[in-house]
């Protein structure tokens, strides 16, 4: 089993169908891409990239993304996707730690601080004459043969942050991904060839590998010309060359919304841009996706998953999330849906006993889409991987109709306009910072973000700190859309008995009522909110 068997197989079919756009253009058909992927192929075995070899893939979002992607799978190779809004330290840990050979980047991600990732045979920017070259194929259908895979080769190495704030690489198979594919059909959205997919959201997440189910039907790949999102430029598109399937994060659900409602959209127009709108990746206020229906009709749906079960967990389907008429849809809206097809859930206590319906406990997912586990790190696998189930960390509750709502999560993750902080990753850059005694991060809640990374920050004895210099040091240090939006300097943070920080209270400071306090663990001395900038 290897997936660029499912673009052979469309390529076969219909070899001059539009395939890949770049914006309303036309970049490649299928024919094109599958002679392409095979040509790069070629490449990689001539230069010695044997099967299993990494290549890590450092890109914005690109109509070449998917041409190197399915080219890599193409020679049996495992793809290293790495999220663009990485700092180039962030990414040069995983290059290392994944054992990558080359790298394909846009060139855009370095030139601001002229450097690159390092340790790698060739680094190969995607627009240049190399990249050419290596892509270069004719258009009479000849194909080299594709590499054999079994199905539980790894097929995608995707980084996620662990507790310790290092991330973890989760050994994704082919079977993962042809489970998440088929899965799409079933609990997701029907598609047909006429359909198109949009790239407005990160290709190294869950965006990229929505490729497959889009190929599987023979639909149409577009990346904007923007390489992100821009609500005006999608309804454009989507009106140009037919209504658009995309995945987002809440964030950009609200925005898209934002602008419809702005422009005076109607849900009929907004029907001849958009057909399917996935969104996941944070939790979602009802009282958003009810605005979101009413403004844009019912074209949502939302999953739940995780890196380490790739958009396969649950889904709530735009018919629950439309059926106004149900006697429950008020506590369905709240949910994330019911269980996928491939895959069961189960929410269990501390040792793994099932708990009764509503009661609160960590979800666990069993399936073929669930990882082989984690990258060098034996210890990890051991304790996400029990007995066939994936321990997610999450805590949940099923109602009787298995409905899954999730409450909290065990870990402190951050999920921040669909991207995943750690706090431990943030505190111990500014830990760093002269005159730093103590820190704590934990997520506030935003009505734009979901939540909002807050740092509270006690300075040593007699000094005063300077924020702007915090802040350029996060800058300097991590990815912008993980430094704190906003500074708290307290006396002192709170702690138990036995002397560990109470995040949980420190959170409870940004809830309305007797929780919202200071306390009588150092209240804020001073509370700064720095300029975001565009960390999207």
């Amino acid at each position: 089993m290897n997936l660029s068997h499912l673009l052979l197989r469309i390529a076969s079919m219909d070899p001059q169908r539009p395939a890949i756009f770049s914006g309303h253009r036309i970049t490649a058909t299928h024919q094109q891409w599958a002679a392409r992927c095979a040509r790069l192929a070629d490449q990689f075995q001539s230069a010695g990239l044997q099967p299993g070899d990494r290549v890590a893939l450092f890109m914005r979002n690109h109509p070449r993304y998917l041409e190197v992607l399915f080219g890599a799978w193409w020679a049996g190779l495992v793809v290293v996707p790495i999220n663009a809004k990485l700092h180039l330290r962030e990414a040069q840990w995983i290059v290392d730690n994944a054992q990558a050979r080359w790298a394909f980047v846009t060139a855009d991600i370095t030139s601001d601080c002229g450097e690159n990732l390092r340790g790698l045979e060739r680094v190969i920017d995607v627009a240049s004459p190399e990249a050419d070259a290596l892509l270069a194929a004719g258009d009479d259908g000849g194909y080299g043969p594709i590499t054999d895979r079994q199905a539980d080769d790894v097929a995608w190495l995707f980084y996620t942050s662990g507790t310790t704030g290092r991330p973890k690489g989760v050994m994704l198979t082919h079977r993962n991904l042809m489970t998440m594919g088929m899965a799409y059909f079933n609990d997701v959205d029907p598609i047909s060839p006429q359909d198109t997919i949009a790239y407005a959201a990160p290709m190294s997440h869950g965006a990229g590998i929505y490729a497959i189910p889009h190929l599987m039907a023979g639909a149409r790949h577009v990346v904007p010309d923007s390489g992100g999102f821009d609500p005006e430029e999608l309804f454009a598109l989507g009106r140009k060359i037919g209504p658009l399937s995309l995945f987002a994060a809440p964030t950009i659900v609200k925005r898209l919304v934002d602008h419809a409602e702005s422009a005076r959209e109607t849900p009929d127009r907004c029907a001849a841009a958009f057909k399917t709108i996935v969104y996941g990746g944070a939790p979602m206020y009802g009282a958003d996706i009810q605005r979101a229906i009413r403004v844009m009709g019912p074209r949502f749906v939302q999953i739940y998953g995780q890196g380490e079960s790739p958009m396969v967990g649950t889904a709530l389907s735009r018919h629950h999330l439309s059926d106004v008429t149900h006697p429950r849809h008020a506590q369905r809206l709240a949910s994330v849906g019911v269980a996928q097809t491939p895959v069961q859930i189960r929410v269990t206590d501390s040792d793994g006993r099932d708990l009764p319906q509503g009661e609160v406990g960590e979800v666990l997912i069993r399936g073929d889409s669930v990882m082989a586990g984690y990258w060098r790190n034996p210890q990890a696998s051991a304790l996400a991987l029990r007995d066939g189930w994936l321990f997610t960390g999450d805590m949940g509750a099923l109602d009787a109709d298995g409905f899954l709502t999730l409450k909290d999560r065990s870990k402190d993750l951050i999920i921040s306009g669909g991207s995943n902080i750690y706090p431990r990753e943030v505190e111990e850059v500014l830990l760093r910072a002269p005159g730093v005694a103590e820190v704590a991060v934990v997520g506030a809640p935003d009505p734009e973000w979901g939540e909002v990374v807050v740092a509270f920050v006690v300075p040593q004895l007699g000094v005063s700190l300077d924020l702007q210099a915090l802040d350029a040091l996060c800058l300097q240090e991590i990815a912008r859309f993980k430094r704190p939006k906003r500074y708290e300097i307290v006396e002192a943070l709170p702690r138990n008995n036995y002397g560990k920080v109470l995040k949980t209270e420190l959170r409870g400071r940004f809830l309305p009522g007797p929780n919202q306090r200071a306390g009588n663990h150092g209240g804020p001395l001073s509370s700064t909110v720095l300029p975001s900038g565009s960390d999207t």
